[in-house]
């Protein structure tokens, strides 16, 4: 029962969050239609509506009727306009033409403007010339009062003094002609109307701000999918300062306009490059690939900014070099989600979608943009809302499991360095029971007695204990398991030692295979045993044999006698033998391997070392 209540409310809660996350798409996406759906003319209730009524032709070509609302080209050249001016009221009611006692303002968006009037001189309104260089290269508005008072036909020529067409610089500059009234409220109506999306922008780079400090803090604690923070932070980032700056009437709070622009650019470029990058964080199977495109962008990128500081060349007039290489970057982007979406496990191919949608988008506006049927990014603006919002979701369920995550790391290190401190402490305990008085007592007096019989064998007997001390002693400071012939040497000594005292003892060795590392004092504390535990108690002799082979999957050591034996029904203290707990702690901890021991009484015992060739790659 239970467990059903707990099912109905994860299922509510689940559909409570989704209903809450379209809420917020649908009021983001409502928000983005009234920032592209306001006009930019001033406060039309005020001082009511201009426009321009008459004909237009590029270049020297026909005559065409100019209709409100159709698109009118924007090619490298020149467009010439002809005709008059004509008021509406704030109603929309039409007065006829307009008689002008105030100025009348125009929005040039990269172009020039000729105005003739009459038999009156041109007069020409560049916002590029010799004088100026490219400081009045972007978004600027023009006030002109013609000396006529409507009666004359006005011709405009248009310049586009750039290597491609603005597309769209016509258009903006015919829906955009107002009055202009001698005072703030021009400029107010424009700032007003671009106000919402300037706001949405700033709300971005406050979030930006939130993103940037969780990934630096996910940073500082060491989290490893930190980085996909960083990269969220940085797209929001760049995605509000376009925001911002590709707002309406930009040039009447941040009045120099060649950086408008360069700041336009240069976040646009920005948010594609960490927009990719995020996108090449989901790759698996064509990581390489997608990494090798993104490298190529960013050097691309980089010699678009290092081109207009080292050449006359114009950092607008490098945007359609720009849109090609991020088009051909954005196609092999999308080649790799296709074949990651495919390659994916189901509850991750979400992911993949949600990349492919933002460079689909891109291209949508390349296109849209081109054929003039609207500027700028506004599907991308779209689909950025619509993932932006997905983005902070996810981040909201990120963060705590990163954390969590992050705490248990810690907790892992912590209890790492306490098995560290134990190996440690095992290594010493371990040493510490190999050197017991009594076997120092025995081995000196067995060098004195061989003193007066065999001096040269009393010294080999003293080698082999020098040799046998400095093994144990050199072993406090060593962390890391050893080499199998290293472990065997400190046997060979150790049963040196050994076989003076026991003569009738025998010893074998087989080592089939010793191309494989274990921890110190490992299989010399297993031989005393056996010699201490098994031999020993029998009437003479007896056997001890040492054997290393390797399967498919292990190394091992067996260290097999034929001494007195145990019952090993009964319950084994490792405590009473030499090492045996420090022996089988230290196997597991350094090289993940098992200790096991067989033995049968009267027959002898059976130790048997395997450790993972897995550990050792």
């Amino acid at each position: 029962m239970a467990d059903s209540k707990n099912k109905i409310y994860k299922f509510k809660t689940t559909h409570l969050q989704i209903a809450g996350v379209l809420f917020l798409i649908l009021l983001a996406a409502c928000l983005l239609w009234f920032n592209n759906s306001t006009s930019m003319q001033a406060d039309p209730a005020i001082l009511g509506e201009v426009y321009f009524k008459g004909e237009y032709r590029i270049e020297d070509g026909e005559w065409q009727q100019i209709v409100e609302g159709e698109h009118i080209p924007t090619p490298k050249g020149y467009v010439t306009l002809r005709g008059k001016f004509h008021e509406r009221t704030p109603f929309g009611e039409e007065v006829g033409v307009y008689v002008w006692p105030l100025p009348i303002a125009f929005y040039a968006d990269h172009i020039n403007l000729t105005f003739r009037e009459g038999e009156n001189e041109p007069i020409t309104l560049e916002s590029e010339d010799a004088q100026y260089g490219d400081s009045m290269c972007g978004e600027s508005w023009f006030a002109f009062a013609f000396e006529s008072e409507g009666t004359e036909t006005i011709e405009i020529t248009v310049h586009n003094p750039h290597s491609y067409g603005n597309e769209t610089a016509i258009d903006e500059m015919l829906e955009n002609v107002a009055i202009w009234d001698n005072s703030m409220g021009f400029e107010k109506g424009v700032l007003n109307s671009g106000e919402p999306q300037r706001n949405m922008g700033m709300l971005l780079m406050l979030v930006s701000v939130v993103f940037l400090g969780i990934a630096l803090f996910l940073s500082l604690i060491h989290v490893k999918s930190s980085k996909i923070s960083w990269l969220l932070g940085l797209v929001v980032l760049f995605a509000g300062l376009y925001l911002i700056y590709s707002a309406k009437g930009v040039s009447f709070w941040s009045e120099s306009i060649v950086s408008n622009t360069t700041i336009l650019g240069a976040s646009m470029m920005f948010y594609m490059l960490f927009l990719s990058m995020t996108i090449i964080y989901l790759f698996r199977e064509t990581a390489k690939i997608g990494g090798i495109t993104v490298l190529a962008l960013a050097v691309a990128d980089a010699i678009f900014f290092i081109l207009p500081l080292a050449t006359n060349l114009l950092f607008y007039d490098l945007w359609i070099v720009w849109i090609a290489v991020q088009l051909a970057v954005n196609t092999v982007l999308s080649v790799c989600l296709i074949k990651e979406f495919f390659a994916s496990k189901t509850n991750i191919k979400w992911l993949h979608v949600g990349g492919f949608l933002p460079l689909v988008a891109f291209a949508i506006d390349v296109v849209g943009t081109g054929l003039g049927i609207w500027k700028g990014g506004i599907a991308s603006q779209y689909v950025f809302t619509v993932l932006f919002v997905a983005a902070i979701t996810m981040v909201l369920k990120f963060i705590p499991n990163n954390i969590n995550a992050a705490t248990k790391a810690k907790e892992l290190e912590m209890e790492k360095i306490v098995l560290k401190a134990e190996l440690a402490e095992s290594r010493i305990s371990t040493m510490m029971s190999q050197i017991r008085p009594h076997f120092i007592y025995n081995t000196l007096g067995s060098i004195e007695q061989l003193c007066d019989i065999d001096p040269p064998k009393a010294g080999e007997l003293v080698h082999d204990f020098a040799r046998y001390l400095r093994g144990n002693f050199g072993e406090l400071d060593n962390p890391k398991p050893i080499s199998m012939s290293q472990e065997m040497q400190h046997v060979h000594h150790y049963v040196s030692i050994e076989n003076v005292r026991f003569p009738d003892m025998t010893f074998s060795f087989e080592m089939n295979s010793d191309d494989f590392r274990i921890p110190a004092l490992t299989i010399q504390p297993i031989v005393e045993n056996a010699i201490k535990h098994g031999l020993m108690k029998l009437q003479k002799g007896g056997t001890i044999r040492v054997v290393s082979y390797e399967t498919d999957d292990h190394y091992c050591v067996s260290v097999e006698d034929n001494g007195v034996g145990f019952d090993t029904t009964v319950l084994l203290d490792e405590r009473k033998h030499v090492g045996l707990r420090n022996i089988r702690e230290r196997l597991t901890a350094m090289v993940n391997g098992t200790l096991e021991i067989q033995s049968t009484v009267g027959v002898g015992t059976y130790v048997l070392i395997k450790i993972p060739k897995e550990t050792e790659k």
